[in-house]
């Protein structure tokens, strides 16, 4: 069979590329070996996909090449986005940080992009792992089940390895090596930290959470955190993860409202005030009470040394874990690195090397925020090379 181009995996930018390039007049096959197309769409969100966020921006996203991202987020915008949704009548919420969920259920956009594909007279065909992909004389060659088909243009859309018990593979990054284009080397995003040694302590506060500035480098979130039973998560880690490298220290401002001189304003305003007690008031109580046992502060703020109570601000301002590794790809809501943009025009995602070669979406060193941000390099990147094959 012969189209005049072939997508490989119907996540969110194959989708997109697929309705884009069918509805512009092009005969498309979109392929995965999943039964089910938008796997990662369903489960976001808690089930109600994060789709975009309105804050988007090129500065949000982590690559080798940081301004590569700019021409296809620029031509297709959150607000693009939030125009189909309309159209498909699905309601919508922000939530907070600009994050948009569905109202209803993610199911609702995964109906909606197929019903674009539709439009467009794309075929998909899921279920059918692909077991061999070739190029000569200017065609792309895909054997996929038990079929085979041809075309002049093929799109990586496959993603990372992120989730693999979602199916997620690293096959992007090998059907990428196999055509010669170099891999900036993936690593776990957006994924929770784990703690050892000293700090294995903190595994006791499972469950507790607050709101916390996270940083590393020259790089900060503020957002809640988690102390998980294999160490830290919640949004603001999640963050900082994507920026950290083993071996790195995170920083933790546990008071991020306050100035780290609040102790001895408080031993002046209230002496007899236990410094544990204090803590409590400001912060959880299992986590103000380690913390104070940690720090050796103990008793009346009166009886406290005006030096011990300024190093505690500092420390509680500036809290150092060195984690020892993160959950990995098993637990990674996305992947950073992939293939490289030094191979890709950011115009329309087609490979230097290998002309009619296009790879897309997560499976390409763009890696967003949390927070919507990687469901819009998906749409944005999709749409690009939809306008392009």
């Amino acid at each position: 069979m012969n189209f005049d181009a072939i997508i490989l995996g119907a996540g969110g930018a194959g989708l997109m590329c697929a309705a884009v390039a069918g509805q512009r007049g092009r005969r498309v096959l979109l392929i995965d070996h999943a039964q089910q197309a938008g796997k990662k769409i369903l489960i976001s969100g808690g089930g109600r996909c994060n789709f975009t966020n309105i804050h988007t921006a090129p500065d949000r996203y982590l690559s080798a090449n940081p301004h590569f991202a700019k021409s296809a987020l620029s031509r297709y915008t959150p607000q693009d986005f939030i125009e189909l949704v309309d159209r498909h009548r699905i309601a919508w919420h922000e939530k907070t940080l600009g994050q948009l969920f569905c109202d209803g259920s993610a199911r609702q956009i995964v109906h909606m992009l197929m019903e674009e594909c539709a439009k467009g007279s794309a075929r998909i065909s899921l279920g059918r792992p692909i077991r061999d992909v070739s190029h000569s004389d200017g065609l792309f060659r895909v054997t996929y089940g038990d079929e085979a088909a041809a075309a002049p243009s093929l799109v990586i859309a496959t993603g990372g390895p992120s989730i693999p018990k979602m199916g997620a593979t690293g096959f992007a990054y090998d059907l990428a090596r196999k055509f010669g284009l170099k891999v900036v080397e993936p690593r776990p995003a957006l994924v929770p930290l784990t703690l050892g040694g000293d700090e294995v302590l903190f595994r006791e506060l499972s469950g507790v959470s607050a709101e916390v500035i996270a940083r590393t480098g020259k790089t900060q979130f503020r957002e809640a955190a988690l102390f998980t039973h294999k160490g830290l998560s919640g949004p603001a880690i999640l963050q900082i993860s994507s920026y950290w490298r083993k071996g790195q220290e995170i920083g933790i401002d546990f008071l991020p409202a306050l100035e780290p001189t609040w102790p001895l304003e408080a031993k002046r305003a209230r002496p007899r005030t236990h410094f544990h007690n204090l803590l409590g008031e400001k912060l959880p109580d299992r986590l103000a009470e380690t913390l104070a046992k940690r720090i050796g502060l103990w008793g009346e703020l009166s009886n406290l040394p005006d030096r011990k109570l300024e190093e505690a601000g500092r420390r509680l301002a500036d809290w150092r874990f060195t984690p020892s590794g993160t959950e990995g790809f098993a637990k990674a809501e996305v992947t950073a690195g992939g293939i490289s943009t030094a191979e890709l025009s950011s115009q329309t995602m087609q490979t230097e090397k290998v002309p009619g070669l296009y790879a897309i979406g997560e499976g390409v060193d763009v890696t967003g925020w949390l927070g919507g941000y990687n469901f819009q390099w998906a749409w944005a990147s999709g749409w690009a090379a939809g306008q392009a094959v």
